[in-house]
């Protein structure tokens, strides 16, 4: 990526749901700097942003009524996830260009594991968070 790719890329901008949208989703990605940011958020259907720093992760977590979908566009992550919270069916190490789909009710975690911040996106069915939320941190998504 060029250095100046993430120019005007309209990160300041607010989530864009629930009207129709036309993005180049990979780019905003890879040019967004918050741990969680919703982009697009829709009545059945949640697009968020987020940039998980070196070593961080996004905690075990399991989520009862949604299915997810994770696609990494920049660095690397290690992935686990099962139906049993103590003993992960699945771990494996991924890089741009993966994508991780999570059946609702399966206990899993992303952690960065890279050089590199993990620049993804992810898109829940239906939406998890409140439409516009930008969390900077994962202090500020913790509380």
């Amino acid at each position: 990526m060029k250095a100046n790719a993430c120019a005007n890329s309209g990160m300041e901008s607010g989530d864009y749901g629930p009207e129709p949208f036309v993005v180049d989703l990979g780019r905003r990605a890879r040019c967004n700097t918050d741990y969680r940011r919703a982009l697009w958020t829709g009545e059945h259907l949640q697009i968020t942003l987020m940039c998980i720093p070196v070593g961080g992760d996004i905690g075990l977590e399991r989520h009862e009524n949604l299915d997810q979908l994770i696609v990494v566009e920049e660095g690397c992550a290690v992935i686990q996830m099962g139906r049993e919270k103590e003993t992960p069916q699945c771990r494996h190490r991924v890089e741009s260009g993966y994508a991780l789909v999570v059946p609702a009710c399966t206990w899993h975690n992303v952690v960065s594991a890279g050089r590199t911040p993990l620049k993804l996106y992810t898109v829940y069915a239906p939406p998890k968070h409140p439409s516009g939320v930008v969390q900077h941190t994962k202090r500020d998504a913790d509380t």
